[in-house]
């Protein structure tokens, strides 16, 4: 097996997913996160966009928040799913055998990144 050096990953994006149900929770969530971290939070799509099964937003954040951020998730995501990839430059990669889940792990539809 051949190691990677984490020298490759220049940032990380955390998708939270959510539904018609959990829509207050995520835009509170959403909201709580823009105000908390210095992190890029994206729009909230209310229908699943690219290789996400379900309505989502993201967040965009450096690799030294890492440590801080994905903690933070993991006590505070009110149920909600998370999918947290590196971003190395192989977007398939990173979706497929990068990432890390908070909660179910879901299907992606990984023929949005192929091509």
């Amino acid at each position: 097996m051949t190691h990677r050096d984490t020298d490759s990953i220049t940032g990380y994006h955390a998708h939270i997913y959510f539904d018609g149900a959990s829509r207050e929770t995520a835009w509170t969530l959403r909201e709580t996160i823009g105000a908390r971290f210095a992190a890029e939070v994206g729009r909230f799509h209310e229908r699943p966009v690219g290789p996400h099964p379900c309505w989502s937003f993201q967040i965009a954040f450096a690799t030294t928040l890492f440590p801080v951020i994905v903690p933070w998730l993991a006590l505070n995501r009110g149920g909600l799913v998370v999918f947290i990839h590196p971003l190395t430059g192989d977007d398939l990669a990173d979706h497929r055998d990068y990432a890390l889940w908070l909660g179910a792990k879901l299907d992606l539809d990984l023929a949005a990144l192929d091509g």
